[in-house]
């Protein structure tokens, strides 16, 4: 039976939707035969997206030191209407910080506890100037991500 993995994200700019496309490739080279990956923009995401989801990585850009407005919108659509359904959903989450993305992450994680998700790793803060390692970083979240849904780890 086939594990559906939804990536959803917001990417405002030619290097986030780079970091995005690289979770992606990431989950889609894993190998795992039995694992559909798809991303979604975070404001056309909908609460039955997530409900068909084994799991999912959320990927925000820090604004103003907060998540980026889609990804709140995202969890003020959604938050509710899958509550109950899907606690325990293995989850992973991606944050392209300008400064050190403390504050995103700290509300990222609250708005989780409270869905009752479960952070398979700690938040993946990518901070600072641009880096082209933060692609190769996002593929290999990708793809271990997949293979831990895949071989049931999380």
């Amino acid at each position: 039976m086939s594990k559906n993995l939804l990536i959803v994200a917001h990417a405002p700019s030619g290097n986030t939707e780079r970091m995005v496309a690289s979770l992606l490739e990431g989950a889609r080279s894993a190998g795992a035969q039995q694992v559909i990956a798809r991303k979604q923009a975070a404001l056309q995401t909908t609460i039955q997206d997530v409900l068909c989801a084994d799991g999912i990585i959320l990927f925000t850009p820090e604004n103003l030191g907060y998540m980026s407005g889609a990804l709140k919108d995202f969890f003020d659509r959604v938050y509710y209407p899958v509550l109950e359904q899907k606690q325990g959903l293995p989850c992973a989450v991606v944050i392209r910080a300008g400064h050190d993305g403390t504050g995103t992450q700290r509300a990222i994680d609250s708005i989780l506890t409270g869905l009752r998700w479960r952070q398979v790793q700690e938040a993946m803060v990518c901070r600072g100037v641009w880096q082209d390692g933060f692609l190769q970083q996002c593929h290999e979240l990708g793809q271990a991500f997949a293979a831990g849904l895949e071989e049931g780890i999380f």
